[in-house]
This record gives C-alpha cells, sequence and structure tokens, in this order.
C-alpha cells in the first residue's frame, strides 16, 4: 500500500492537484495541517483515495483534530501536524508521543523541513511543505518485506526520491 503524505500546502492547492495525480499508486492521501481547506476539492475529483488530516497551528477555526491514528496493513500510524510538540526545537516530545501510542510509523509537518529517519523501531517522517520553489511530500510504502520512506522534491516531477 501506497501512503501519499504532505503538509503545509498553504493554499497550493495547483501543486497538491499535480502531486495527488503524479502518485496514482497512492491509495491514502494524508494532510498533516497547514492547508486543511486545500484538500477538500480532491476528495471529489479523487473518490477512490482516503483522505485523512489533522489541523495545523495556520487552519484557524478548522473543527478538525491536532492528532490522528490509524491502522494500514497491521502497522499503527500516528499523525499529527507537530506544533503541538515543538517540533522545531527537539524531535523527543513527538517520538514519545507515538511510541505511547505504539505508533511504528510517526508522521508530523510544521518545520517546513524535509525529514526521514528510523530511529528504534519507529519510522520518522516530514515530508517538508508542499509549497513554494523547494515544495516536497512524502511516500510511505506498506509491504509485507517493512516500510519504506521517501521524500520527494515536487518541482523536479516527482520522480526523483531523496535519500535522507
Amino acid at each position: 500500500m501506497r501512503i501519499l503524505v504532505v503538509s503545509d500546502t498553504h493554499g497550493d492547492r495547483h501543486t497538491l492537484h499535480r502531486v495527488i495525480l503524479s502518485q496514482p499508486k497512492a491509495e491514502v492521501v494524508i494532510h498533516l495541517g497547514d492547508g486543511c481547506d486545500d484538500i477538500e476539492d480532491e476528495r471529489f475529483v479523487h473518490p477512490e483515495k482516503m483522505f485523512l488530516q489533522v489541523r495545523g497551528n495556520c487552519d484557524w477555526g478548522s473543527a478538525l483534530p491536532p492528532l490522528g491514528e490509524i491502522q494500514l496493513e497491521n502497522r499503527k500510524i500516528f499523525y499529527t501536524h507537530g506544533n503541538l510538540y515543538n517540533v522545531k526545537y527537539t524531535l523527543d516530545e513527538i517520538k514519545l508521543a507515538a511510541r505511547l501510542q505504539k505508533a511504528t510509523i510517526l508522521l508530523f509537518g510544521h518545520t517546513h523541513v524535509p525529514y526521514t529517519e528510523y530511529d528504534n523501531g519507529l519510522y520518522v517522517m516530514n515530508p517538508g511543505s508542499l509549497r513554494g520553489a523547494d515544495a516536497s511530500y512524502g511516500i510511505v510504502d506498506l509491504t509485507p518485506q517493512g516500510v519504506v520512506t521517501n521524500v520527494i522534491r515536487a518541482n523536479q516531477g516527482g520522480r526523483e526520491p531523496e535519500i535522507r
């Protein structure tokens, strides 16, 4: 199963649409906040996909939850924007929260800096921001052999995974 992970679109619906089209194998799209309204049109354009989202610190007045979790392919995913866990300063707090939820995958945004890591049983990914010249997004592939995370630069055609 492929999961498309986006964050911090901040109104850039064009790039979001283009990225979703570039990943037709993605069955699930997770938006990690700051642009929560941007995804609404895509729900209608792609009814075959599951859309999950949380609110970010710039999603004023949103009724979306600040965090979410889901079990997919026997793996628990914990996802949040990240601001409530001080991710601009340290990842310790958010990693602890994911581990307390018994998650194997942690997804967060907020910093606009793409990041992937494997930390003692926990796959960690920040897809970066999907807005601007350095726009990026994440892919999580869940396979019987394991989990693969990649960050991809949106303005390079969405074809080349970056190794971080």
